[in-house]
C-alpha cells in the first residue's frame, strides 16, 4: 500500500450523502481524493478547494467516462489506492409492479456499473501490488425487506461478487471490503433525487403499495445513521491491521443482522437431518 500520507482515494457518488462524507473525511486526513459523480455541479462548494482534490464527471455505466476518470486520476496523482464503489440507487416497490426495463436499469447501474469501474481500476492496483476495493452494499444485501426485492437482488449480487473477488485478488496484495449500512441520513428516500419507485399498478397491490410508499418517503431525513460518523468508522476499519471483509454500519444494522443470522441458524438446525439426507448413501 502507498505511504499513508500519499493514499489516493477514488470515490464514486461523491457529490452527496455517504460519498461526500467519505471524500471530506479523506481530505481532512490529508489523503488525495478523486471525487466523481454523474452531476458534478456544486461539488467544489461541498468538498472545498484543495490541491489534493480532483473532481471528475463519471457515470459508472459509461465506458468512456470510466476510462477518462481513471486516466485523469493517474495523470494527477499517479496511483489509485482505494476504490470506493459508492454510486448506485434504490429501485423500490413490489417486483410484480416493476417493468423489465426498470429492473434492468437497477442491475445495470448497481451491479454492472460497479463491476465495470472495478475491472478498469484493477490493472493499476495489480501493477502497484496493493490496493483496496470498497463496495457499498446495504443491510438489504444480507436480508430483504418488503418493497426491496429487486434492490436486494442488486446488493446480494455485489456481496457474492466482492467476497469472491477478495479471494481472487489476495495474491496481488489487493483486498476488498463490503460496507453494509442501515438507514443513514442521506436523500436515499427522496423520490425526486435518489430512488425510483415501481412503474406498473396492479389493483391487488393498491392498498399495501400506498402504505409502503408512504413508509419509504416519510423516512426521508429521519434516518438515524450519521454519514460523517460512517466515514470515520470506515477510515478506522481500512487502516486496521486486520480489516473486516464486511463492515456493518449503524445500530439497526448490527441488531437486525444479528437477529437475521440467528433465524438462519435456527432454520439450518431445524432442517439439518432433511438437508443431510440428500447425499448418496
Amino acid at each position: 500500500m502507498t505511504n499513508k500520507n500519499n493514499q489516493v482515494w477514488f470515490i464514486t457518488g461523491a457529490n452527496k450523502g455517504l460519498g461526500a462524507a467519505i471524500a471530506k473525511e479523506a481530505l481532512d486526513k490529508g489523503y488525495k481524493v478523486v471525487a466523481t459523480a454523474r452531476k458534478i455541479e456544486g461539488m467544489e462548494k461541498i468538498l472545498g478547494d484543495s490541491p489534493n482534490l480532483l473532481i471528475t464527471k463519471l457515470d459508472i455505466t459509461n465506458d468512456e467516462q470510466v476510462q477518462s476518470s481513471i486516466n485523469a486520476a493517474l495523470d494527477k496523482f499517479g496511483s489509485i489506492d482505494f476504490l470506493v464503489n459508492n454510486a448506485g440507487y434504490g429501485l423500490l416497490g413490489y417486483f410484480e409492479e416493476m417493468s423489465e426495463d426498470l429492473i434492468r436499469q437497477q442491475i445495470e447501474t448497481n451491479v454492472f456499473g460497479t463491476m465495470k469501474l472495478t475491472r478498469a481500476v484493477l490493472p493499476t492496483m495489480r501493477k502497484q501490488g496493493s490496493g483496496r476495493v470498497i463496495v457499498f452494499s446495504s443491510t438489504s444485501g444480507v436480508k430483504a425487506v418488503e418493497g426491496g426485492s429487486v434492490y436486494s437482488a442488486s446488493k446480494f449480487a455485489l456481496e457474492g461478487w466482492a467476497e469472491g473477488l477478495n479471494i481472487e485478488l489476495k495474491p496481488f496484495g489487493i483486498q476488498t471490503m463490503i460496507v453494509e449500512p442501515g438507514a443513514f441520513r442521506t436523500d436515499f428516500f427522496n423520490e425526486k433525487t435518489s430512488f425510483t419507485f415501481s412503474d406498473i399498478e396492479i389493483d391487488d397491490y393498491n392498498h399495501q403499495r400506498e402504505i409502503m410508499h408512504h413508509n419509504f418517503v416519510s423516512r426521508d431525513q429521519k434516518q438515524p445513521g450519521d454519514p460523517v460518523k460512517l466515514a470515520k468508522a470506515l477510515m478506522t476499519a481500512v487502516n486496521d491491521s486486520n480489516p473486516p471483509l464486511r463492515l456493518l454500519a449503524g445500530k439497526y444494522a448490527v441488531e437486525s443482522i444479528e437477529q437475521y443470522l440467528k433465524e438462519r441458524r435456527s432454520e439450518v438446525e431445524a432442517w439439518r437431518e432433511v438437508s443431510r439426507s440428500t447425499d448418496f448413501d
